[in-house]
């Protein structure tokens, strides 16, 4: 006869899923609405470290190397497009979150 190991083991490998998605669940259940607005909040400020780090970097780079080829601005441009879409899309959901956390907190909360 076989030995049957224990299935707790094959939930370890998503204990790391678990730890990270344990404080925005807390965060939204125990302050409801204002815990959406925190959330948004912290949504836009993440676009806002994206957006500023993209151009500190093109910035770095123009300085650095200078005058580059055509091909090298080209791909230099691109990456910055490519974060400031992901910073604009991080403002976005952001002010989503923190207009429908206020919504929600004005209209459901009081009554």
């Amino acid at each position: 006869m076989r030995s049957r190991e224990p299935d707790t083991l094959l939930l370890l490998p998503l204990l790391p899923i678990f730890l990270v998605g344990v404080p925005p669940m807390l965060l939204l259940s125990f302050l409801g609405f204002a815990g959406l607005v925190i959330l948004g909040i912290l949504l836009i400020c993440v676009g806002l470290a994206d957006g500023l780090e993209a151009n500190s970097n093109f910035n770095q780079q123009v300085i650095v190397h200078g005058y580059a080829r055509r091909s090298e601005r080209a791909i230099q441009a691109s990456n910055l497009h490519s974060a400031i879409r992901f910073a604009t899309l991080m403002h976005v959901a952001g002010a989503g979150l923190a207009i429908t956390g206020l919504i929600g907190f004005f209209c459901f909360d009081f009554a």
